[in-house]
């Protein structure tokens, strides 16, 4: 009676060892999870609080959380001619960039190439994503960026660098000549 009693007490005992040690990695793993979840959240909650208060919009506007989450990743790189990185970054260079990781759709890499790729429209029907173009030391259409809502949009800035500003800040504005949505292909 004796050696059958073992071998089911050892069996009970291996199952129930086997089942703490992988039910504890795994609710490990559920855990990790869900803080990276939850920290993931609380960051996209403050990145979108920060461009609806920026824009003067309400937290319910912010609808695309990949481009507000791009354009804080991308906030403040140093304006940098035929840069296409973190060391620094051209305007045409933001908006291929952005088109990719957000939209993922290719635009042309430079701002002549942006200007042709876009259907025009008035000003006043511009929408999330459609291109601005800016006309600075006579060149036409020699800046670009990517419209935002409520009259502002985002660029590399040759002086401050990527930035989130208002469409008719009277500095800007001035030079403000062309916009539209991009073709799609």
């Amino acid at each position: 009676m004796n050696q059958s009693v073992f071998p089911l007490r050892f069996i009970l005992f291996s199952a129930l060892t086997f089942s703490l040690v992988f039910t504890a990695c795994r609710s490990k793993k559920n855990i990790e999870k869900s803080r990276h979840q939850n920290h993931s959240e609380k960051s996209s909650k403050k990145i979108i609080s920060k461009y609806a208060d920026e824009m003067e919009v309400s937290k319910s506007k912010i609808k695309n959380k990949k481009l507000y989450e791009f354009i804080d990743d991308w906030e403040g790189t140093k304006y940098e001619f035929g840069g296409l990185d973190k060391r620094g970054i051209d305007c045409s260079g933001l908006v291929y960039l952005l088109y990719q990781e957000v939209y993922h759709e290719k635009v042309p890499r430079t701002t002549g190439g942006q200007v042709q790729s876009i259907k025009r429209k008035y000003e006043d029907h511009l929408k999330e994503g459609d291109l601005v173009f800016f006309d600075y030391d006579g060149k036409k259409f020699s800046h670009v960026g990517v419209y935002l809502q409520n009259g502002y949009y985002v660029h590399a800035s040759t002086s401050k660098g990527v930035m989130v500003a208002k469409l008719h800040d009277p500095y800007t504005y001035k030079y403000f000549s062309r916009c539209g949505s991009v073709k799609k292909k």
